[in-house]
């Protein structure tokens, strides 16, 4: 079985978009939720490689899409998930799995205000000691 075929067979009833952008660029959704027990199916299972995560601000929420490869077969799989909750937007951190992920997410913390629970050490990596708090550089305005 691919590993295409083993993420929708264990994450099927999780998953709410599936998209292959190409051969080897495969993008689907979780609900927040979810996105703790998908990602460490895709690492410590199928022994996919972290790659990245990326937050993005859009008018629906913020957006976090963690991508994983398989080194093995050049696809890249793009976990995404959407926080809807403008006001205190908060996710589980990933980061207890693998310490890969620590700085990614400090960085979406501190340029999106993203709470990530259960985060080892949260604390500023880019900004000034000075910069203002409740600030996050990398948020858009958006009218409801």
């Amino acid at each position: 079985m691919d590993i295409r075929e083993q993420i929708r067979e264990r994450l099927g009833p999780q998953i709410i978009d599936w998209k292959e952008k190409s051969s080897r660029r495969i993008y689907f959704s979780v609900k927040t939720q979810d996105v703790f027990k998908a990602v460490e199916f895709l690492f410590k299972e199928l022994g996919l490689r972290f790659s990245i995560a990326s937050g993005v601000d859009t008018p629906e929420g913020f957006e976090i899409l963690y991508h994983f490869s398989c080194d093995k077969t050049g696809e890249i799989f793009s976990l995404r998930t959407l926080i809807a909750d403008r006001q205190h937007p908060q996710i589980d951190s990933i980061a207890p799995l693998f310490s890969g992920a620590e700085w990614v997410e400090r960085e979406m913390w501190e340029m999106l205000g993203i709470n990530f629970k259960g985060h080892p050490n949260l604390k500023r990596l880019l900004l000034a000691d000075d910069w203002p708090e409740g600030k996050y550089p990398l948020r858009q305005d958006h009218e409801p």
